[in-house]
């Protein structure tokens, strides 16, 4: 009853913003449109809201015959909006958020739970033609030609299922009302998400024609498949390190991956190449003023503690003089050397959280190394530790990126043989080294400057008289 009610109230709304949107048309300039949705409501809210901004500036930048449009839901931050709006020149329409049936089924993933909201591209009936997308595409090229498709037309990334990353319609109320009935009716949804609803829903488009745009500008009518240049997905470059698709023109590249492995992320390149690839159109369309304060901050910061720690020279033995029993003397060996593992630990992954997400790569990385060396310096000090073998797994990683980097791969099968080659012949250091950082501290804490046997007078050892 409660969903049956949500949505003819939605429904009401809907109709409403459809009058006003039919009552602007004819001021409108064109009568296509590019859109994309927001909402609010997963850990990486932000770093989609900054997709969206790099993809509406990269189409504008290709200067498309078409309006700019996202499909906000109401809880999405009136700032973000505003930017959107006045900065990047898109046409912002707030919708509320509808509600996901599917929420109870056995393998339903959360962070879809608010993706069904993409049907609302069906209520955008001022505009002829809508290409809907998801925010994880780069446009190598216009594609105004598919403006031309028919009432429905998407590419089939898996043989058998469409991929909802992009896709064109013909917006109609009817069948938006239609959809709402079949979301109220909870139709069959293999995944609970837009994708498997849509794929439901045009469950015959593996049997229909593929598009090729007509070369008198016509619009067709019907479904399509669309060529499969209209979505490349990413995995396609990763094993021959090129683009080898022949059928259609080679215009988008997706990334339809695990959700820490978007290109936005700087830690995407080397790791996945194409990571370069997004954020060059980041560097040219949005820029990084954001971040960068950020990171000068936590670099002066770095730079600090290295100075500190290599004048101060902080030492444990010079607060470890007492006269404990000696009982105790054995739990606070134990305690210390889980203190120092799990310090060696903190240093090389703290860095990596407090750095801004979607920064540059080659920005990212280095602000990265700069603090793990910081933290680990003082580790270094603290624990009275050597610094190379503390050190091994950073030197480890710097090499792990340099022979991902590697530009004359022939192809990324060799690429993953290598980088798989190297981690093999770095394991047997990196545990040499870590043997070493466990034999140093159960020698450090062995000497009598440490913990002083009951009744003993504490003598400085030379080591110690260096600080």
């Amino acid at each position: 009853m409660e969903i049956k009610l949500r949505l003819g109230l939605l429904a009401a709304l809907l109709l409403a913003l459809a009058a006003a949107a039919a009552e602007a048309a004819t001021t409108e300039r064109w009568r296509h449109a590019y859109a994309a949705m927001m909402y609010m409501g997963t850990p990486r809210d932000y770093e989609f809201y900054v997709a969206t901004r790099v993809m509406m500036r990269s189409l504008a930048r290709l200067h498309v015959d078409a309006d700019l449009v996202v499909i906000a839901s109401v809880d999405v931050p009136v700032r973000w909006a505003q930017t959107l709006q006045e900065e990047d020149g898109v046409k912002v329409i707030r919708v509320e958020n509808l509600k996901n049936p599917y929420e109870n089924q056995q393998n339903f993933n959360t962070r879809f739970k608010l993706t069904l909201n993409k049907l609302y591209a069906w209520s955008l009936i001022s505009y002829d033609r809508v290409v809907m997308l998801d925010s994880d595409n780069i446009f190598l090229q216009r594609t105004d030609e598919l403006f031309q498709c028919g009432q429905f037309c998407a590419v089939f990334i898996n043989p058998c299922i469409f991929h909802t990353g992009l896709f064109v319609l013909q917006p109609s109320m009817d069948v938006f009302k239609n959809m709402l009935h079949e979301l109220e009716t909870v139709r069959e949804n293999p995944d609970g998400a837009d994708q498997g609803f849509l794929a439901s829903y045009f469950p015959d488009l593996l049997d229909r024609p593929m598009f090729h745009p007509p070369t008198n500008g016509t619009k067709l009518y019907g479904t399509y498949r669309l060529p499969l240049g209209y979505q490349m997905d990413a995995s396609y470059y990763y094993l021959k390190l090129r683009w080898s698709i022949p059928c259609g023109p080679n215009s988008v590249i997706t990334f339809p991956s695990a959700p820490w492995l978007k290109p936005w992320y700087w830690w995407s390149w080397p790791v996945l190449p194409l990571g370069l690839s997004w954020h060059e159109r980041r560097r040219k369309n949005l820029g990084y003023g954001s971040e960068l304060p950020i990171l000068l901050i936590q670099a002066v910061m770095y730079i600090g503690i290295i100075a500190v720690t290599r004048l101060a020279r902080p030492s444990l033995s010079k607060l470890c003089y007492n006269r404990r029993p000696e009982k105790i003397i054995a739990i606070l060996h134990s305690t210390l050397k889980v203190a120092a593992l799990w310090s060696i630990f903190a240093a090389y992954t703290v860095p990596f959280f407090l750095i801004p997400r979607t920064v540059h790569p080659l920005l990212g990385w280095p602000i990265y190394v700069l603090g793990v060396a910081s933290l680990s310096s003082i580790v270094i000090n603290v624990f009275l530790l050597p610094p190379l073998p503390v050190l091994t797994v950073l030197l480890g990683i710097l090499g792990s990126l340099f022979v991902m980097a590697f530009p004359w791969y022939s192809d990324g099968v060799i690429r993953a043989l290598v980088v798989f080659a190297y981690a093999c012949s770095c394991a047997p250091i990196a545990w040499a080294s870590l043997m070493k950082v466990t034999g140093s501290l159960q020698n450090l804490l062995e000497r009598e400057a440490f913990f002083p046997r009951l009744g003993e007078s504490p003598q400085l050892s030379e080591f110690n008289k260096l600080y």
